[in-house]
């Protein structure tokens, strides 16, 4: 399996305005995030941006960055672009994509997103972790994966839903937007369009069972550092001074 991480990183964002380049231990988030892609030694790690101030930080990192059209409307449009532009022969066979505002991720949770890809019938692998916490499971944030279970640590993906399921006693899982493509799945899936339940709940991935493509999770320890606010901005800082991430 030959395969292509892409990280598609935003300059604009509503509550972090210029995020990617917010600084971490001495360099740019978006650096931080190449780094722990590269850790993961599965493929050739590109970031896919709409900005040349971020792609020159990049660049200048010793990473590779491919510029993306400014109006994409979702990552997998930005990573579509990107796999293009940056693979326009095919050679990858497989499309990683690791959200561009997760500097602590581990590398080992982006090479389980590639493993949760195993199955052959499988399209689209992702991630999840059981909610532990109660507010969470009534929290419309918490993106909640709904699945069969298909092994010890595996999950077969019926639904994705801001709602509290599924009901009943049981576990519910936390969904981490990280993803594995198969090349095919992501042409199919940029070219369906948005559908009737994406639009409701706001959920890309749901177009994807709509349309009858098989997503897997896997189920990992603990959901990754999304920077989204300063607060998380300084979380990310204060684990990076005091060693915990490397």
């Amino acid at each position: 399996m030959s395969a292509l991480v892409l990280v598609p990183a935003r300059h604009a964002s509503t509550r972090l305005p210029g995020k990617p380049l917010a600084d971490i231990a001495g360099k740019p988030m978006i650096v931080r995030v190449a780094e722990r892609a590269a850790a993961a030694a599965i493929g050739r790690v590109v970031v896919a941006t709409d900005t040349a101030e971020i792609a020159g930080a990049v660049e200048a990192a010793g990473f590779e960055a491919v510029m993306t059209d400014a109006a994409h409307q979702s990552g997998s449009d930005r990573i579509f672009e990107a796999m293009r532009r940056v693979d326009p022969a095919g050679e990858a066979d497989t499309i990683v994509n690791v959200q561009g505002d997760l500097p602590t991720i581990e590398p080992e949770t982006v090479r389980e997103v590639l493993e949760a890809l195993g199955e052959p019938a499988c399209d689209i692998a992702t991630l999840c972790v059981e909610i532990r916490e109660a507010a969470e499971k009534t929290n419309p944030n918490v993106v909640k994966l709904v699945g069969s279970p298909t092994g010890q640590r595996s999950l077969r993906a019926l639904y994705f839903t801001r709602a509290t399921a599924p009901w009943g006693e049981g576990p519910l899982f936390h969904h981490v937007g990280l993803y594995a493509y198969r090349r095919a799945a992501l042409e199919r899936f940029v070219a369906l369009g948005p559908s009737v339940l994406e639009r409701r709940e706001k959920l890309e991935q749901l177009r994807a069972l709509e349309a009858g493509m098989r997503i897997d999770a896997r189920i990992v320890d603990a959901v990754p550092l999304g920077v989204d606010a300063p607060d998380d901005l300084e979380r990310a800082r204060a684990l990076y001074a005091s060693g915990a991430v490397r």
